[in-house]
């Protein structure tokens, strides 16, 4: 791995340890230390993640235009000074402003450095190094989750301010850090053109490439089925119908990480010469069992270790899930996008996931009120997922589906001459 791509990974660290650090203390910091209450904290989350539909649309254009470094740093800049301005907020407007410029700076970093990671990556490569940044990002969600904990104290707020003011100066750091990356110049990824690219470019070209458009319909499933419960619909199924404690829901999460942590390269080695489709339908088929045990865990017919335990294992199994996505699904929005267009189709895909956030919540009543009902129709979305990914796959080359192909040809090719030494 080159000098560039190290400091492109660390920038996912850095990135993912500022999310981690602040976002889960958001709604106490508004409702309970600022004294808004819960509708104005809600209104906070309501507005970070407008940010970041807001910004996205334009992000990739300009990723594609000026270069992801110029984009990294730009958004960085942004969002540490939502960051600070967050933290010495005291009013309603001044809140909802900041966290709207922190919800915009956080949502651009994510296409630009996927698009870095493309930059410095192969068709070969890619797989390997997104499967890398996911690892990153979760240890870094981790740490700064870990350690954003350790400073907070819901009566001091000033411990608020560090915490926001700590968070400001790591974005600032990462701006440093991709200021320093050589970029090479953009790969031509000449074969993933659609037939009909040239016609019309932008938004209309995407809208007409049947393959990206399918990818993005099963990314919106994905995202929805799976990040989009974690902490809202599942999270009221196992307190309401199934009895969990906040501190079994703690535990549930921390396997969930420890799960990627743990299997991500383990995982890699098993799928990175597998085609790509079946991976994701495999993963679809892990979810639907996940799904079931969580609905066992909601029965009440045993004890509630039992239960306890179905609902972190839930977890555990959509943590082996994501990191068999995570070589997966971010390559192969890079190797269908066309040339010069990488930028505006990672920036296309990020849309589509905090779309899926964002409607996340909606299962909550379903999973308090009507539980069973719940974990039935996620089951219908997993198995819909399995559909979806042997359905693009019909709609891959050979090589986009499974990017191993083309280091054997390449092998093939570079013997065959030796193979016939005197030919003609």
């Amino acid at each position: 791995m080159g000098a560039a791509m190290r400091r492109i990974q660390a920038g996912n660290a850095l990135t993912a340890f500022g999310i981690g650090f602040t976002v889960p203390f958001l709604y106490i910091y508004v409702a309970q230390v600022r004294g808004l209450g819960s509708m104005w904290a809600t209104c906070a989350f309501i507005a970070f993640a407008l940010g970041a539909l807001v910004a996205l649309p334009f992000v990739g254009r300009a990723i594609d235009r000026r270069g992801p470094s110029p984009v990294v740093i730009g958004a960085a800049v942004v969002a540490s000074l939502g960051a600070l301005s967050l933290g010495l907020s005291t009013g309603v407007v001044p809140i909802l402003l900041s966290a709207l410029a922190l919800g915009a700076g956080q949502a651009a970093m994510q296409p630009a450095l996927a698009t870095m990671i493309v930059w410095c990556s192969t068709t070969a490569t890619r797989t390997r190094a997104f499967a890398l940044q996911f690892f990153m990002q979760n240890l870094g969600l981790g740490i700064g989750g870990l350690l954003g904990g350790q400073i907070v104290d819901e009566n001091h707020p000033n411990s608020f301010v560090l915490l926001f003011s700590i968070e400001a100066v790591m974005f600032l750091v990462l701006a440093g850090v991709i200021a320093t990356v050589r970029l090479p110049h953009a790969p031509a990824l000449k074969g993933s053109v659609p037939k009909d690219a040239g016609a019309k470019g932008g938004w209309q070209r995407l809208l007409r490439h049947k393959a990206m458009v399918q990818l993005c319909v099963l990314g919106f499933v994905l995202f929805f089925a799976c990040y989009g419960q974690f902490e809202s619909g599942l999270a009221a199924f196992g307190t309401e119908a199934a009895g969990i404690s906040p501190s079994t829901l703690g535990f549930a999460l921390a396997a969930n990480t420890g799960a990627i942590v743990v299997a991500q390269f383990a995982v890699l080695r098993l799928v990175e010469k597998r085609r790509r489709s079946r991976v994701i339908a495999l993963v679809g088929l892990i979810w639907t069992a996940a799904w079931v045990i969580a609905g066992f865990s909601g029965l009440g017919h045993g004890s509630a270790t039992m239960a306890a335990a179905a609902f972190v294992t839930t977890y555990a199994l959509f943590g082996i899930g994501e990191a068999m996505l995570s070589p997966t699904v971010a390559p192969l929005v890079a190797d269908l996008a066309p040339e010069g267009s990488v930028g505006q189709y990672n920036s296309a895909f990020a849309l589509v996931k905090q779309m899926a956030l964002a409607l996340g919540p909606l299962g909550v009543p379903l999973g308090a009120g009507l539980p069973m009902l719940y974990i039935g129709i996620f089951v219908l979305v997993s198995l819909g997922i399995a559909w979806l990914a042997l359905r693009l796959g019909r709609q891959l080359t050979p090589v986009q589906d499974n990017p191993s192909l083309s280091v054997q040809s390449r092998v093939v090719a570079s013997h065959t001459p030796a193979a016939e030494p005197v030919a003609a």
